[in-house]
């Protein structure tokens, strides 16, 4: 157990208050205070000394807080949305191939294995694992350019 003084973390604190603590919550503490003087010298190396009444983001971008903008955020959340719907319709696809063309697509693409090492853990040769990959992505491409001329893009 420490002792901290409220005083030197709590501005509105007007006299020493000593309160005993755990170490975790003490070195927490600490750990707060380099890091507050690090974004202090950092934005004094990088001459980040402007008035904070205009708040045009030179001092948050000084020191690594820049906020996204509203337009920014949109985007990425429709970038987020865009990849779940291409990670749907990649599983949809893959639910149209045979049991062992998935398996062996999903190893291959997925885990990042080796053909060699798909038919080693089989049992076939690499040839035929190859053949059967091979195979399985065109029939994704057909499923796919199916599905493009029934959308309409």
């Amino acid at each position: 157990m420490q002792t901290i003084n409220l005083k030197q973390y709590y501005p509105f604190c007007t006299e020493d208050t000593l309160v005993e603590v755990s170490d975790e919550i003490a070195e927490a503490f600490l750990l707060d205070k380099r890091a507050e003087a690090a974004r202090e010298r950092k934005m004094y190396r990088y001459k980040a000394h402007y008035s904070l009444d205009c708040d045009d983001g030179i001092e948050k971008a000084a020191i690594g807080w820049a906020q996204p903008s509203p337009e920014d955020y949109i985007v990425q959340k429709e970038e987020q949305a865009e990849h779940a719907e291409l990670i749907r319709r990649l599983y949809e696809a893959l639910s149209t191939l045979t049991p062992t063309q998935a398996r062996r697509v999903h190893a291959r693409y997925m885990l990042g294995m080796k053909v060699k090492d798909i038919a080693a853990m089989e049992g076939i040769t690499p040839s035929q694992a190859g053949k059967s990959i091979h195979a399985a992505l065109r029939r994704l491409r057909r499923y796919f350019m199916r599905r493009k001329r029934t959308s309409g893009l």
